[in-house]
């Protein structure tokens, strides 16, 4: 039986840019990704998503414009714990983004993407982001470099992927 362990991801675009940070320290390092992390005791996963986001690049986003728009699974041949990922999306922030001790965030375009320097799993999910399409993935990882076999779908809402779940 699997351990599952919820993260939350958020991504914060505009003009047709998109926010990345560069992992500097802990699981991911060296590579760009979207900012969150672990729930906190009596967090919602939106407060948990906000909260990631203030404390890796220094922007707010209220709860209220945060899109969930993805979910993934993550499993890792070998370790008995899934990484469960609520992928979060929004165009309204407040502040700039700066450095932290654990990220350091830069825009990118969206049709120039670091792919060469990301989870290897994200050319596969992104373009669905990037399309504005809601997604579900599963990846199972043989290490931290190789997936072994995954499966990807567009959803038409959260609402139905969460409801078929339960």
């Amino acid at each position: 039986m699997l351990l599952k362990k919820v993260y939350t991801l958020v991504f914060i675009s505009k003009d047709q840019q998109i926010l990345l940070g560069l992992k500097k320290r802990g699981f991911g390092v060296n590579k760009w990704n979207g900012f969150g992390g672990k729930l906190e005791p009596n967090e919602t996963i939106v407060e948990a998503a906000s909260r990631e986001l203030q404390e890796e690049c220094c922007i707010r986003v209220k709860t209220t414009d945060l899109k969930n728009i993805g979910h993934l699974e993550f499993t890792f041949e070998g370790d008995k714990t899934m990484m469960e990922v609520r992928v979060f999306g929004s165009k309204l922030f407040e502040g700039i983004p700066r450095e932290t001790e654990e990220m350091l965030p830069k825009w990118f375009p969206c049709n120039n993407i670091p792919f060469d320097n990301m989870w290897p799993d994200d050319r596969i999910w992104f373009p669905y982001m990037l399309k504005g399409q809601l997604f579900y993935g599963r990846f199972h990882y043989k290490d931290l470099n190789t997936i072994l076999n995954y499966h990807i779908e567009e959803l038409k809402s959260m609402e139905e992927f969460y409801n078929r779940n339960l």
